[in-house]
């Protein structure tokens, strides 16, 4: 009877070694026909549903959000737009077979996360200050803590040389941050009147530099090496900006750019340096303000008939001032508007923003685009 249970055990533990021996070789192999893992920070421009596992003011699981996402059946998923975000879709352009998972949601474990983790949070900023109109949101340095248990978690999955080899060779860190900081620290009326009276805009840019710079560092000695990094879009012409400091459709708020632009310099000049300090990483930078005016300036050029207009809003001549919800008025020509609420782009936006990441021109991405960073 014993030997019956020890034969019965050694056959369970081959059949276990085997899978994931066998799991880990068909994961490389997907990799090698272009899948990678994907592993995306940042704010509400590429959350996909942390925000709905926290108590905050700053949530997208209601409708009519997500009303275009497939994937759900046009229900909220806690996407801030009516269908994928830019994270998704350069997701699906480079052959990942699911989006990464939100590492709040019950399923971010297991071999699910080989292909990738989402630790975006809708309000976050670069620093821990940012967002706290909105009571939770997950900052960038908690963002980074959450992915070192990730990271130990890779670790027991393929153990430790190939969960090295595996997140250095075959994963992409996506980080899209930093206009909270702006919009939801620095420039808000009622919360940072102290800080803009203590720190000039110069010092503030700073701040943020050098809390980022640290933040990367962090990323790099967890074996990350492939980075692509988004920088801060012109968000003097949100609908909101527009709205709350009632301009014409063709202005834009020129403090709120100004600071956009300050910031976008340092951090082209610091990504720069990075890439001379630290050995065999790769940091592009995604230049978001460019792409994102291109899009307001040239609308109709791209099939759209606005791009001051929120397609899902309320207030203002803009439907700039009340977040999209279940109250909100919602356009019938979804596609056609660069932006679905006062914040937050179309996925028609993003569908144009992703394609020129993936296979744009050093204009809007380098020093090399998402599928060359891929293959590398």
């Amino acid at each position: 009877m014993k030997a019956m249970a020890l034969k019965c055990y050694n056959i369970l533990v081959l059949i276990f070694l085997l899978f994931n021996v066998s799991f880990y070789e068909n994961v490389v192999l997907a990799q090698k026909n272009g899948l990678g893992a994907s592993f995306i920070f940042g704010d509400s421009l590429v959350d996909a549903g942390n925000n709905n596992y926290l108590s905050t003011l700053s949530k997208a699981n209601i409708p009519p959000n997500g009303i275009d996402f497939k994937a759900s059946g046009g229900n909220p998923t806690g996407r801030y737009t009516n269908g994928r975000t830019i994270g998704d879709l350069v997701g699906e352009e480079l052959g990942q077979p699911n989006y990464a998972v939100p590492f709040l949601a019950p399923n971010a474990t297991g071999k699910s996360i080989l292909y990738g983790v989402n630790y975006a949070s809708g309000g976050g900023g670069i620093l821990n200050a940012t967002g706290r109109i909105f009571v939770n949101r997950i900052g960038m340095d908690i963002q980074i803590d959450y992915f070192t248990i990730t990271r130990k978690q890779i670790d027991k999955l393929l153990g430790q040389s190939k969960a090295r080899d595996f997140i250095m060779k075959k994963s992409i860190f996506s980080i899209t941050v930093g206009a909270n900081d702006f919009l939801n620290n620095y420039l808000l009326p009622v919360l940072s009147v102290g800080a803009r009276i203590s720190q000039s805009p110069d010092a503030f840019v700073d701040d943020m530099i050098n809390h980022f710079r640290g933040q990367l560092t962090r990323l790099y000695k967890m074996d990350a090496r492939k980075f692509v990094i988004g920088n801060v879009g012109p968000i003097g012409c949100i609908p909101y900006q527009k709205t709350i400091n009632q301009l014409n459709e063709d202005e834009c708020v020129d403090l709120a750019n100004k600071l956009a632009i300050q910031y976008n310099g340092r951090l082209k000049d610091m990504l720069a340096e990075l890439n001379d300090n630290l050995p065999g990483a790769t940091f592009v930078l995604a230049n978001v303000y460019d792409l994102v005016m291109e899009l307001i300036k040239n609308y109709d050029k791209y099939g759209f008939t606005t791009s001051s207009r929120a397609c899902c809003g309320n207030g203002g001549q803009f439907a700039g001032i009340i977040p999209c919800g279940p109250t909100s008025s919602i356009c019938n020509d979804r596609y056609k508007h660069v932006f679905w609420d006062p914040y937050h782009p179309s996925e028609a936006a993003n569908i144009i923003i992703a394609k020129q990441l993936l296979d744009g021109d050093k204009r809007y991405i380098s020093p090399v685009n998402l599928r060359q960073l891929r293959d590398l």
